[in-house]
């Protein structure tokens, strides 16, 4: 009996000691691995298109993609490059005259228009920032393009870039307000002063001298060229009689008195004072009011007239060389 006691006492003694014991802690759940967030997905760039095809996809040029078509200029457009074009809108093409399109569009103006086209279009891929660091771009027309920054905007002759560095797959494509039209081709000296029309006793007089070919030649030369008013201001008969074969040598000598070698254009001649012409003497150049003068009384009256072999001055009065 004592010992059925002494073991309850002892349990009850235990269970106390437990029940006054802390609780166990519990042991922490491990922490899941961060799960690695997938890479956004890049978007494709998109796939620039060749300058025929940018064009057309723009809109803004059907009349010079027809113009490209018409001229058949397409595949070269299209092709490896890269090339850089000054694209005129349809808004540049409708500044020209009247019927020019449609005129230019004609298969028997196919060469003049392709060389239209060609003077709008520069080899290589010539950015806005390397524009404006220009003064001029030679053409695939073999002619060149006067380049100008004014005021913060790029001008081409006297067209101006309006939206620049249109990329496409082949090069570049800048935007234009007018059409650019190459300039005509010189004529020479000669050519130029028939052509002109106010010169009609001098061509006579070359003719008769035999100097056509001379100053039909590759020069340059700056012929100071009187007008028909100003051979008539010579005494009456004076022009029959130098037209005679038997005053040839007299009647040369005149002619190139008029003649300068080289190109002198007006910018030079009033910073001269005299000037070796090509009969072997001088002539005098002086400046008053403004206005140049030669040998003191023969007024030079319009000047720089270019040719393709040299420049002409246009003067009130014949130069009679000194005796």
């Amino acid at each position: 009996m004592k010992l059925v006691t002494v073991l309850s006492v002892l349990f009850v003694a235990v269970f106390a000691i437990t029940a006054c014991a802390p609780a166990a802690t519990p042991t922490p759940a491990p922490m899941p691995e961060p799960t690695a967030m997938p890479e956004p997905t890049k978007m494709p760039e998109p796939e620039l298109m060749d300058i025929v095809d940018t064009a057309v996809a723009n809109g803004s040029f059907t009349t010079l993609v027809a113009a490209v078509q018409a001229a058949g200029l397409v595949d070269a457009l299209k092709g490896e490059g890269p090339l850089t074009v000054f694209a005129p809108t349809d808004e540049a093409f409708a500044k020209l005259p009247a019927g020019t399109v449609e005129e230019l569009l004609k298969p028997e103006n196919i060469e003049q228009l392709k060389s239209i086209l060609l003077y709008h279009v520069v080899d290589g891929k010539v950015m806005a920032s390397d524009v404006a660091g220009i003064s001029s771009a030679k053409t695939l027309s073999g002619k060149d393009l006067a380049v100008k920054v004014e005021m913060g905007s790029v001008y081409l002759n006297d067209s101006k870039v309006v939206l620049a560095d249109v990329a496409a797959s082949n090069g570049v494509i800048h935007v234009i307000d007018t059409v650019l039209l190459p300039p005509a081709e010189l004529a020479d000296i000669v050519d130029t002063a028939v052509a002109d029309g106010r010169f009609t006793t001098l061509a006579a007089a070359l003719q008769a001298a035999g100097l056509v070919e001379t100053l039909k030649g590759e020069g340059p030369f700056t012929v100071f060229a009187p007008t028909d008013d100003a051979f008539a201001k010579l005494p009456a008969g004076t022009i029959e009689t130098l037209l005679k074969p038997e005053s040839l040598e007299q009647l040369k000598s005149i002619l190139l008195y008029h003649v300068v070698s080289g190109k002198v254009m007006e910018a030079d001649v009033v910073t001269l004072t005299s000037a070796d012409t090509v009969s072997g003497l001088p002539i005098s150049i002086k400046v008053m009011d403004g206005k140049v003068y030669l040998n003191e009384t023969t007024q030079v009256i319009f000047t720089d007239i270019e040719t393709s072999n040299g420049v002409i001055h246009v003067i009130d009065s014949v130069l009679l060389p000194p005796q």
